[in-house]
């Protein structure tokens, strides 16, 4: 029989930008996995840094201290070999690098061969390719490295394998989106049937702003069978024994994969978590209007920090349905969270009786709508700055797609849950949320949407009934398709360019908009870039 390794799968959460907090849980993970018995410990691509740095990279600094805590770990770890990455400058080359130290000796230095620059990614921005495979031996079984792009094109790894590694190590910074790990599982199995060699594929975890990272950290046999996979949005240590003639799973856990509305919830509430607990706010805080938007978002922000945490304010005017109290007292009651009432009637009508002569002989019309909305931001943003709790905002993408939103109003806030949810995928999470426990009023669930920012307001007033909204979006913001070739599949020819024309007019507003948690492969921001001012209007026709 040939060799074999206990490697340990370090899935960790590193703080980005915290090079010595991050260098500190690396030193205490490697402990961990050498007293279970590990080999070798295997951490995330750039597990120093947090990814992604960004311009962070641009600083002299932090590559400076990267080079002082990779100096201090190689110099303190010992009984174990310790496989991470960092940031390497070599003269005025910076590297995307996996190392490998054990006992003061650096074993390999990898640097990052294929740097993607699409989506959310923009490495070339900050790195120079390497060209070079790198290649150490643990126990008589040699182990190449590669790092997270490098898997899912054909030649680095092939490279490796020439240089005789007999067990492929990649480390990774993949952000989830819904279908991902299945991408990820594909990819890895044709990189194995190719070279007929193991794969260890680990994975960063947790929130970093709009990106969330799932983990799922994972190995494949030789003959592509998934013979390990970790949890899935926690952290996790588990040390898998590998070999070159692995062909078969072993007596590793595969940690159960949740059903997709489960698995996007575990993403929101990640994001969330993260975001609020990452940047130091006390908890947050949001506007329950009653509707199936700040339902969810209420949900969500309880199931990510506790209902200690969390504080949901209703802000009636005459235009507030009954129902809308009774609801939104309702849901706030069954989760256990602070509750106020503030009416914003007597704002609302201080900002009338100030703007009347700017008003007169003028019809009443949207205007009026968005003061009520921003009396309501302005009430929210207190409470935000006395209390220290974030603000979220319940906006989602179909709403953001198409400008039904108001700038300082509904959108003022510091995070956005639900900024990548359709809205016909709010409904459904919210009645998965329900069949866990009911804590959303089903009534909540089944009325029609409405603003109440008019006498009588309902959304379809304004926008197309949401399930031919969401399936035109998803075509022309998520598939890049066209006007003619949306039109082409059935869908009313004037809707189509109704929807179109909105969203290209509307980009002001997004680009104002807080960020949110990425669920789908093309998120507003760092996934969907487009000019504000554009003569363009041809491209999308």
């Amino acid at each position: 029989m040939k060799g074999r390794v206990r490697i340990a799968l370090a899935q960790v959460d590193p703080l980005v930008g915290d090079v010595a907090g991050n260098s500190a849980l690396v030193e205490r993970e490697a402990e961990r996995a050498r007293r279970a018995g590990a080999d070798v410990v295997v951490f995330p691509e750039l597990v120093l840094t947090g990814y992604p740095p960004e311009d962070l990279l641009l600083r002299d600094s932090l590559i400076d201290w990267c080079a002082e805590e990779f100096e201090r770990l190689r110099q303190t770890l010992s009984g174990i070999t310790c496989v991470f990455g960092l940031p390497w400058r070599e003269g005025l080359a910076l590297y995307n690098a996996a190392v490998a130290i054990r006992d003061g000796r650096v074993l390999a230095r990898y640097h990052k061969q294929e740097l993607p620059n699409y989506g959310v990614f923009d490495e070339r921005r900050y790195f120079q390719p390497g060209s070079e495979p790198a290649v150490f031996e643990q126990n008589g079984v040699r182990l190449g490295l590669t790092v997270c792009e490098d898997i899912w094109h054909s030649g680095p790894a092939a490279q490796a394998a020439r240089a005789g590694a007999e067990v492929l190590l990649n480390l990774n910074a993949s952000p989830f989106h819904e279908f991902k790990y299945e991408q990820r599982l594909g990819v890895l199995r044709d990189r194995v049937h190719e070279l007929g060699l193991p794969i260890v594929y680990v994975n960063l975890v947790g929130g970093q702003d709009e990106l969330v990272f799932d983990g799922e950290s994972m190995v494949l046999a030789a003959d592509g069978e998934l013979a390990f996979r970790a949890p899935v949005f926690a952290p996790d240590l588990s040390v898998v024994e590998v070999g070159p003639d692995l062909a078969a799973p072993g007596p590793a856990p595969l940690a159960e994969r949740p059903e997709a509305d489960a698995l996007v919830w575990q993403a929101l509430v990640t994001g969330v978590r993260d975001y609020i607990g990452k940047n130091g706010f006390r908890g947050a805080v949001l506007g329950l209007s009653g509707g199936i938007d700040s339902a969810v978002t209420l949900a969500i922000a309880v199931d990510a920090l506790g209902a200690d945490a969390v504080e949901a304010v209703m802000m009636p005017t005459r235009y507030t349905a009954d129902i809308s109290l009774e609801d939104a007292h309702r849901e706030a009651h069954r989760l256990g969270v602070k509750y106020r009432v503030i009416p914003i009637e007597p704002a609302f009508l201080a900002f009338l009786d100030m703007l009347k002569d700017e008003f007169a002989g003028l019809p009443e019309d949207t205007t009026e709508e968005n003061i009520q909305a921003r009396c309501r931001g302005v009430v929210l943003m207190a409470i935000s700055n006395k209390t220290g709790r974030m603000l979220l905002t319940t906006g989602n993408k179909s709403e953001m797609a198409v400008g039904y939103a108001t700038l300082y109003g509904d959108m003022a806030g510091g995070f956005a849950p639900l900024k990548d949810v359709f809205k016909t995928r709010v409904w459904q999470l919210a009645r998965w949320r329900n069949r866990q426990s009911e804590v959303i009023p089903e009534r909540t669930i089944t009325r029609p949407p409405s603003a109440e920012l008019r006498e009588g307001q309902v959304d379809q007033d304004s926008l197309p009934p949401y399930e031919v909204l969401d399936a035109i979006l998803e075509r022309f913001i998520e598939q890049d398709r066209s006007v003619q070739s949306i039109i082409e599949e059935g869908y009313d020819a004037e809707t189509v360019r109704r929807v179109a024309a909105l969203v290209l007019n509307n980009e002001y507003k997004r680009r104002q908009a807080p960020p949110g948690v990425r669920i789908t492969r093309r998120a507003f921001g760092k996934d969907r870039r487009y000019p504000i001012t554009s003569g363009s209007r041809r491209l999308f026709l």
